[in-house]
């Protein structure tokens, strides 16, 4: 990569700050978009990240950001401004006109979706949208899809919560099973692209764990990893979005989301394991066990 390719990417927290991480420790110049100053600001800073301050949904703020910028990897947090924001990136960027790769922070349920599927979040459904505005813009893209994250509340705040409580995993998936991905594979994913775009434009990549498991197993992996007994508890999927999901305090639009995918989750929807991770970074993705072995102090308080 030459010195001059500088990379943008959208946010300093969540997959933004992996993502910057692994970029400048190869010492990839990283230009960061942020709404606003505050501490993760400063620590991408730190990381020798050049930071400016803006708005994905306002077009102005999108193309200075993009100015001197060959690569981007554009990926933002659950939100209902997800497709205005895509749109606005496409747009901008086909009238930059010199990026040679775009890196799409997706969904792997979107690989199971149509025009016109209904069962999905409102959050799926505009990653869905958002794919097909980012191919018309004839963009070099890379759509990545990953499956639901080790990282996310059902797997971290809220299964820590019914460990300290009552040694279980208390969730709403029967017999589904998954294969959760850990942020950190992904975001490697994600550098090594930017890194290398090689051939990978017009590719999806689906991301998941080394295998996909039921969630006794994925309780055997906990128990494993924490050194004490924990087992899964099926709960019925409507008490448990009204006694612990509305509890949760999330915004209604995240809480429509996860609701709906623990609802696939029982659907058996997320039994699917791919070699994509490994086949990218060259290394194997984090299994459940690895994953709350490092974090031992955060699931048993």
């Amino acid at each position: 990569m030459a010195d001059h390719d500088l990379v943008l990417v959208t946010g300093a927290g969540g997959m933004g700050r992996l993502v910057t991480e692994r970029l400048r420790a190869q010492n990839v110049p990283v230009r960061v978009l942020i709404r606003r100053e505050d501490d993760r600001a400063a620590e991408v800073r730190a990381l020798g990240a050049e930071v400016v301050t803006g708005d994905l949904t306002r077009p102005e703020t999108v193309a200075a950001a993009l100015d001197g910028v060959r690569r981007t990897y554009f990926g933002l947090s659950v939100s209902p401004d997800h497709l205005l924001a895509a749109t606005v990136m496409a747009t901008v960027a086909k009238a930059h006109g010199e990026l040679d790769m775009l890196v799409d922070m997706s969904q792997m349920t979107v690989s199971q979706m149509t025009a016109t599927s209904t069962a999905e979040s409102h959050q799926q459904r505009l990653h869905w949208l958002a794919e097909q505005v980012l191919d018309w813009s004839g963009l070099p893209v890379v759509h990545v899809r990953p499956t639901t994250f080790l990282d996310n509340p059902l797997f971290t705040a809220l299964a820590a919560r019914s460990i300290r409580e009552n040694g279980t995993l208390a969730l709403p998936f029967g017999t589904g099973r998954t294969s959760p991905v850990a942020a950190d594979d992904v975001a490697q994913v994600v550098a090594t692209i930017l890194r290398n775009p090689g051939e990978h434009a017009g590719k999806v990549y689906e991301l998941t764990g080394p295998r996909a498991l039921d969630m006794t197993e994925v309780a055997q992996e906990f128990s494993k990893a924490l050194g004490r007994t924990v087992t899964y508890l099926d709960v019925p999927l409507q008490w448990w979005r009204t006694e612990v999901l509305a509890n949760a305090g999330l915004p209604q639009h995240t809480e429509q989301h996860i609701a709906t995918m623990a609802q696939l989750h029982r659907a058996n929807r997320y039994d699917r394991a791919t070699i994509d991770v490994e086949r990218i970074t060259g290394k194997r993705p984090l299994t459940v066990e690895e994953f709350v072995a490092v974090r031992k102090d955060f699931y048993l308080g």
